[in-house]
């Protein structure tokens, strides 16, 4: 992979990114302490503000529900983006919590976050872009949205 800056990475994506949320309760979408940043669970936000709506394996597909995780990392992007002023502040992906709406028999949780964990790997490199995770399935999620994503990053020094 060249040497580019994550912005310049980003770019070359091609991807939009929607609005930064703003809290709906009583919490901060970010938090920096010290060198490590922490995002709050975040969901699909669509450019016009609008969520991705539906559970996976019976509203959505696992495809659907792929971009739908890759959605919440745009929007993550674009918190970070928003707050930050770069992408380039952050050095790596330490950890990725991704929680999946889905019917009680889907299994494949995994795939569903790779649209989110694949999205940060262009974005800062494969060193620096997949950090350790978790996806956990879940009988629901706020708004009945098919994905909330939480994560931790380390920022540059």
């Amino acid at each position: 992979m060249e040497n580019l800056s994550a912005e310049a990475q980003f770019a070359k994506l091609g991807l939009t990114l929607p609005p930064a949320p703003t809290p709906l309760g009583v919490y901060k979408p970010y938090l920096i302490d010290g060198k490590y940043l922490y995002l709050s669970g975040h969901g699909p936000v669509n450019d016009d503000k609008s969520l991705i709506i539906g559970r996976i394996g019976a509203d959505l597909t696992q495809e659907e529900g792929k971009l739908a995780a890759r959605q919440v990392g745009l929007t993550m992007l674009s918190t970070i983006k928003t707050n930050l002023g770069t992408l380039n502040r952050v050095k790596r992906v330490i950890k990725v919590l991704g929680m999946v709406n889905c019917t009680s028999d889907f299994e494949k949780h995994p795939f569903i976050i790779n649209g989110c964990s694949e999205l940060f790997a262009q974005v800062w490199g494969e060193e620096n872009g997949i950090g350790t995770r978790s996806a956990v399935g879940f009988g629901s999620l706020p708004d009945n949205i098919p994905v909330e994503i939480e994560a931790m990053f380390e920022l540059q020094e």
